[in-house]
């Protein structure tokens, strides 16, 4: 969070969004999904939302059109947050608890959560019709806080550093937090020589420290008290009750995560997850008896399409993910304007990528 926020006081996404002419309503929406869809993976749904409604305020006047793009902006940063092991809270837990591993969490799982976004944007585009009014704005000159070489500097070495964290994972097996803080100290050492002769007001703007009092504190408390929660229902017994009460009702992996995904809409994917975790446990392959126990082996079918699951499950309503809830306090989204316009969408682009995964895996 501290990295994207830097980059973004910067003014580095500019690399960006300086090269988006367009103003015709369905070629805006299919560079802005599909730009959320990829940014999502790298920066994680929430941030990436956060980025992308600043980006439309340039883009989009209107309000009610602004709107349907912040919805879409939604389905497409949970869908691509699905697929990476950075790119969302849940398959980042599942990335670290080891259920799940980097190569087959972006290979098993980019086609179904691609397909998650591009039905509802296909269906979408066919409403769509017109040109956006751009907002004018009246920039005076040397207003800018950074230069274009420092903007495209810390926007390359940001972008690099995120990436380098699975990499880092992988080479070291250390637990990835230590990549995160080391690709925080790098870009904190090139930001501060960047600006090291600029006078202290200006400094402090575009410094670390002073990012760190725009960071979503709030946020990462939030998560923190959920896993305590979750874990006081797994010490008092509770969640294995609940697994074998999945069991019993459903009878299917692939039942099971489906519901799952789409009570993430109602509860929150990451205490589902959690929940989850705590339920199943991990399945050694020599402890393997039937196909039941073979899905819950490390990178087994229950974790991957869990992972797909409550990534995307989350954008049938607008309180369903972090993202949803991020774009509705920004844009004051009204919860029944989404589950008219944007809702029946999601769940649309949500069963036709499980339809994917499943003829690519079950069937």
């Amino acid at each position: 969070m501290t990295i994207v926020e830097l980059v973004d006081a910067h003014e580095g996404f500019r690399v960006i969004t300086d090269k988006i002419n367009t103003t015709s309503k369905v070629k805006l929406m299919w560079i802005i999904c599909i730009l959320t869809f990829f940014f999502s993976a790298i920066l994680d749904n929430l941030t990436t939302s956060i980025v992308m409604i600043s980006l439309l305020r340039k883009l989009i006047d209107d309000k009610e059109t602004r709107w349907l793009f912040a919805g879409m902006v939604v389905v497409s940063a949970n869908a691509g947050g699905a697929w990476s092991p950075i790119g969302d809270v849940t398959t980042t837990m599942l990335w670290i608890g080891g259920q799940l591993s980097t190569s087959v969490i972006m290979v098993n799982l980019i086609l179904p959560s691609l397909v998650a976004m591009l039905v509802p944007l296909a269906v979408l585009s066919l409403r769509l019709k017109g040109e956006v009014t751009r907002p004018i704005y009246h920039n005076e000159p040397g207003s800018e806080p950074t230069t274009k070489f420092e903007r495209n500097m810390v926007f390359a070495v940001g972008l690099g550093g995120l990436l380098f964290v699975p990499v880092f994972k992988t080479a070291t097996h250390l637990p990835p937090f230590m990549g995160m803080m080391l690709s925080l100290g790098m870009i904190w050492l090139i930001t501060e020589r960047l600006h090291h002769t600029k006078n202290i007001e200006h400094k402090s703007q575009l410094s670390v420290i002073g990012v760190l009092r725009k960071i979503d504190t709030a946020s990462v408390l939030f998560f923190l008290g959920i896993l305590l929660a979750v874990a006081a229902l797994q010490e008092a017994g509770h969640l294995i009750l609940a697994a074998t009460s999945l069991r019993e009702a459903l009878n299917d992996v692939y039942l099971i995560d489906m519901a799952i995904g789409l009570l993430s809409a109602i509860v929150d994917n990451v205490p589902l997850v959690a929940a989850s975790m705590g339920m199943y446990e991990i399945v050694q392959p020599d402890m393997v008896t039937d196909d039941w126990s073979a899905a819950f082996v490390q990178d087994g079918a229950f974790w991957q399409f869990l992972a797909y699951c409550a990534g995307t499950g989350g954008s049938a309503l607008i309180i369903g993910s972090a993202a949803g809830v991020a774009v509705m306090g920004l844009e004051r989204i009204d919860f029944i304007w989404y589950l008219k316009n944007i809702s029946l969408l999601a769940i649309l682009g949500y069963f036709a990528g499980a339809g994917v995964y499943l003829l690519m895996f079950a069937l």
